[in-house]
């Protein structure tokens, strides 16, 4: 790694060495089709086909590789900035092929509800953070984290669904892969 810094590359690097070793994760995680436990203990009974399974990991490691891109309202590109949903069309378009527009209220409209307990990689999650419904939206990429654009800090990062402030604003969680 340290050869990396040295060389001036190590940006381009560090994303390579994250999507190596978020790929190693998720490689070992997809043998079982089944994200683990829940809060409170009960299993997610919920399966996904071998092409689904693929899709999602596709949309989760896409989505690591914008960590720290920078947020603009409207924006729909890394090279520009992304907001919220422009970041999950953006993933979804590129890494699945699944065309998605609009606000995260519209991205609402489409896919398929998932029960939190059934939650995987790559579902969508939605939340009220501006005293409207689904006004904001994020990729779950498993162990509770989601990645997300928010305006605040001004770039793509992930935090966590069941604690915290995004915890309490959570609505509800969709998939679009299955």
């Amino acid at each position: 790694m340290l050869l990396f810094l040295r060389c001036g590359c190590h940006r381009a690097m560090r994303s390579l060495w994250v999507l190596f070793l978020l790929s190693l994760l998720l490689a070992g995680c997809a043998g079982s089709g089944s994200p683990g436990a829940r809060p409170g203990g009960e299993m997610a009974p919920r399966q996904r086909s071998v092409q689904a399974e693929s899709l999602a990991q596709d949309v989760v490691i896409f989505a690591l590789s914008l960590l720290e891109t920078g947020y603009r309202f409207g924006g729909k590109n890394p090279e520009a900035g992304l907001d919220c949903s422009g970041m999950v069309s953006y993933v979804f378009d590129r890494a699945a092929g699944v065309k998605m527009a609009g606000s995260a209220a519209d991205i609402a409209r489409r896919g398929q509800r998932v029960p939190l307990a059934a939650l995987q990689p790559g579902d969508l999650v939605f939340f009220n953070i501006r005293r409207q419904p689904h006004s904001h939206v994020g990729i779950y990429i498993g162990d509770g984290r989601f990645v997300h654009a928010p305006s605040t800090n001004g770039k793509v990062r992930t935090d966590n669904l069941f604690t915290g402030w995004f915890a309490e604003r959570f609505e509800e969680a969709r998939t679009y892969l299955d």
